[in-house]
């Protein structure tokens, strides 16, 4: 990469969290950058009250209940700046070469995530994932759908793929989700650019749709599905990568996860903007779809800088 990376890790100290500093292990990531380890308090220090007043001795009188409130709210960003603290002593260990700081905010956790990485503007946000159910969708959904989409950069959805575990050095198995547009096409020179391990394999997944949706004939779009996935091939064999492919009629909100959970995939790169309008707008965008779904992280690329 011909920038130094600046990476923001979003870290609470849960299971999850964990997961999300071992992933990074995973991901390819150069062995010299600048990561941030954010941790954020869900603590808004009350504002004064109507009866902090100055007494006959010219101090302030604060009643006992707004003193509480105050001493809880130190309380839980002393615990915020310790959880920060630990996770950046993990992510040296695991990335000597790393330039690591901490920080501790308060406030709304997406929110906070997002502020930051405004103010810092990072090429990646990690942060972890609690599931695939309903309800842990639900959690899933109030933090790390917000900043997935409101993010201007890369984000990545850390979770431990299932039979893996964290010292597990065997080859990793990334998928690759092509459709021909611009974001995928910064998802395949992103996967180019990091640094596997040898014996490293992708999978190039192509989702269709049934021949007469697009209106063209089918071996035209069979050629064109072919000539998208060789030129990623090409990219991507020439860095020593393992390249096969698959191409699959169906949705690619399903595709791409079905094959990410058959093959093992350790994760799957996507970029973050398809070829239709209604995917990019909707809620239902196949880039959210597949990072709730998946079993394994999903990393949606965005470009270094706003095109």
């Amino acid at each position: 990469m011909s920038k130094r990376m600046k990476i923001l890790i979003a870290y609470d100290g849960s299971e999850c969290a964990d997961a999300a500093l071992d992933d990074l292990r995973r991901a390819g990531l150069p062995s010299e950058a600048d990561a941030l380890v954010v941790s954020v308090a869900e603590v808004w220090l009350p504002l004064p009250a109507q009866d902090e007043v100055l007494d006959d001795a010219f101090s302030l009188h604060v009643p006992a209940s707004i003193k509480r409130a105050r001493a809880r709210a130190a309380q839980i960003m002393e615990q915020a700046e310790e959880l920060a603290k630990r996770a950046r002593g993990r992510v040296e260990r695991n990335f000597p070469h790393w330039a690591v700081r901490h920080e501790a905010v308060s406030g709304s956790p997406a929110w906070e995530i997002l502020n930051r990485a405004g103010e810092w503007q990072p090429h990646l946000i990690v942060v972890g994932s609690h599931g695939r159910n309903v309800l842990e969708r639900a959690i899933f959904g109030s933090v790390s759908l917000k900043v997935l989409t409101e993010a201007k950069c890369s984000v990545r959805i850390a979770r431990s793929a299932p039979g893996r575990m964290a010292e597990d050095d065997s080859p990793l198995r990334l998928i690759l989700g092509l459709d021909g547009s611009l974001g995928a096409e910064k998802a395949v020179e992103e996967v180019a650019a990091r640094s596997w391990a040898e014996g490293t394999a992708v999978r190039l997944v192509t989702a269709t749709e049934p021949f007469q949706v697009y209106g063209i004939e089918p071996v035209a779009q069979a050629n064109y599905e072919q000539d998208i996935q060789r030129a990623a091939a090409h990219s991507l064999g020439a860095t020593g990568l393992r390249v096969s492919a698959v191409v699959r009629e169906g949705d690619p909100k399903s595709v791409l996860v079905e094959e990410a959970e058959k093959w093992g995939a350790d994760s799957i790169f996507i970029g973050a903007k398809g070829h239709r309008f209604f995917e990019r707008v909707l809620l239902g965008s196949v880039s959210y779809a597949v990072a709730a779904r998946a079993h394994c992280s999903v990393e949606v690329v965005r470009a270094w800088e706003d095109e």
